[in-house]
């Protein structure tokens, strides 16, 4: 039987690789039938007895196929705005590939949002070693305070930031020659390009009914009515009153701005300048010259003080959490939270809500093992605030997911569907542990955890020592044949514990989809947002934990 199962979960695992394996089947009406899995289950004794039904049905309960998710370029697009952070920096420099990864996707759309919301200072929360905060402030501008719970990372933080920006000035130089120098070369190569350029700006200045003629665009034109609707309008009116002052502007200004920028990669004398002054040529290039680089010491010097705004915190956050209290200057801003462990998730929902410094808020969870819930052992909690269920509606059914199923929610599919295969081998030593120390210690509980002590050991009987001691449990009690007899007893049952956490890797789809679909009712619940939504941030193979959860505030 654990054969056969590891072979259908394999091929849906292919399928899934491949593409939507439910739109080959056409076996997906259950679906909508009451009975959906009176099929999948003996009705008897609840086994398990069609691999393929349960497969397919986990995979519709999916993200990817609940339809429920805005794409992340559908939101880029309607934040609008233009890309100023595309200066070719590669964040691979500094981190690794994965974190890389991470930072610069959702560092972009942070800034977006803090575009689009008109503020400049963000809070990150779990904010751990600074990464995206380091690279908020020094490639965005932005005022980021980071907070998190160990001090540890804090004073790292503080120093890998020292030393970051050391390295990102010398990168930012050397990122801003480039593009002046492709510049530069590209004139020389196509002098009678430029020709025609300088001829278009003249003509322009001889008739400046075609600046009339231009397309006047309004943030409604850029934000789609299926994204924000209260937000839009706002930002709508705003964006009209910039639209018709800029009109107002002097042409003749505006144009001789342009040429200006056009001279930047001209060769020297190629064009005459004409002033209404009665200045020669070279007298007023010289002018121009010198004014253009103070201006550009001076826009220099203050963006060097505006930016690498970057202040890692301690403390430990919580519902209640008065950031007021943490944070001198609070001001409007957004709260960011990059795998935000645990409660720390539900909890930066909560605090974004009840704050109303805080515009909008980006929040990307993990550790789902670590949720406390209200429905769970309630006799051994004496919490008030619990990380799930977070909205009403689940509250109301008093719904429990319980340990084992937030435990399988962590698990990866994609990875395990491009081959990176379970580690069948460590979570064999781990179950015949856990028999071990039921039988031989009495232990069924225990506060202490094993932790990644398998890459560490040589041997199963190795393991098992290490495991004791950390578990501080006495292990001269238990002779070396006593170990290797329990290991094989239960050899021969590793194909059935690869088979059983196959099936849970096809399963955890669907309990994240439960976790993540809980905070956006509950955002959904709230009367001060205006727009909230799932969005996939993440390539799931290099950050399987990768959907965020976003919402703007009235």
């Amino acid at each position: 039987m654990d054969q056969l199962v590891k072979r259908h979960i394999r091929f849906h695992l292919e399928s899934h690789q491949r593409g939507n394996n439910l739109r080959k089947l056409p076996c997906l009406t259950f679906i909508n039938n009451d009975d959906t899995f009176s099929n999948v289950f003996c009705e008897n004794s609840k086994k398990l007895i069609n691999v393929d039904l349960f497969a397919l049905a986990a995979e519709y309960y999916s993200l990817s196929h609940l339809g429920v998710c805005t794409p992340l370029e559908e939101l880029l697009k309607a934040l609008g705005g233009d890309n100023q952070g595309s200066t070719g920096i590669k964040t691979d420099e500094f981190m690794n590939n994965k974190k890389s990864h991470e930072v610069q996707v959702m560092s972009e759309l942070v800034d977006k949002i803090a575009n689009y919301c008109g503020i400049k200072q963000v809070i990150d929360i779990g904010s751990g070693k600074g990464y995206l905060s380091s690279f908020l402030s020094m490639q965005y501008n932005l005022k980021v305070y980071g907070i998190d719970s160990s001090n540890t990372n804090t004073n790292g933080a503080h120093e890998r930031n020292r030393k970051l920006k050391k390295h990102w000035r010398a990168y930012q130089s050397r990122a801003r020659a480039n593009p002046e120098s492709q510049r530069l070369e590209k004139a020389n190569d196509s002098p009678v390009q430029n020709e025609i350029k300088c001829k278009a700006v003249n003509d322009r200045t001889l008739n400046n009914s075609c600046l009339q003629s231009q397309d006047q665009r309004t943030t409604q034109d850029l934000i789609p009515s299926c994204v924000f609707t209260e937000v839009a309008t706002s930002e709508t009116s705003k964006q009209t009153e910039i639209d018709l002052v800029a009109q107002a502007q002097c042409n003749e200004s505006k144009l001789s701005e342009e040429a200006l920028a056009i001279l930047d990669v001209l060769p020297a004398n190629a064009v005459e300048i004409f002033s209404s002054s009665q200045c020669n040529s070279g007298e007023l290039c010289e002018e121009e010259k010198a004014k253009r680089k103070m201006a550009s010491i001076k826009a220099k010097a203050s963006k060097s003080s505006e930016s690498n705004l970057y202040f890692p915190l301690t403390s430990h956050i919580t519902a209640e959490t008065e950031l007021g209290d943490i944070i001198a200057d609070l001001e409007d801003c957004i709260m960011v939270g990059l795998h935000t462990c645990g409660d720390l998730a539900a909890n930066t929902l909560r605090i974004f809500t009840a704050k109303p410094e805080i515009k909008a808020v980006c929040s990307v969870g993990c550790c789902y093992h670590l949720l406390s819930e209200q429905y769970e052992n309630q006799e051994d909690c004496t919490e008030e605030v619990w990380g799930f269920p977070m909205c009403q509606y689940l509250k109301d059914k008093g719904w429990c997911c319980g340990r084992n199923a937030r435990m399988s929610a962590c698990l990866a599919l994609e990875r395990i569907a491009v081959g990176q295969m379970l580690p069948t081998d460590s979570l064999f030593y781990r179950a015949v542990l856990q028999v071990i120390i039921e039988e031989i210690y009495g232990v069924t509980k225990s506060e202490r955890h094993v932790g990644k002590i398998f890459s560490k050991s040589s041997s199963f009987l190795d393991y098992v020592r290490k495991s004791l001691k950390k578990m501080e449990l006495d292990d001269s009690k238990l002779p070396d044949s006593c170990i290797m007899d329990y290991y094989e007893k239960y050899k021969h049952r590793m194909n059935e514990l690869e088979a059983f956490n196959m099936l849970k890797v096809v399963l955890a789809p669907c309990i994240e989809v439960l976790i993540l679909l809980d905070r956006l009712c509950y955002l959904k619940e709230q009367d001060n947002i205006a727009w909230s939504g799932l969005v996939k941030l993440f390539d799931p193979v290099k950050s399987p934990r990768c959907y965020a959860v976003i919402a703007l505030k009235k």
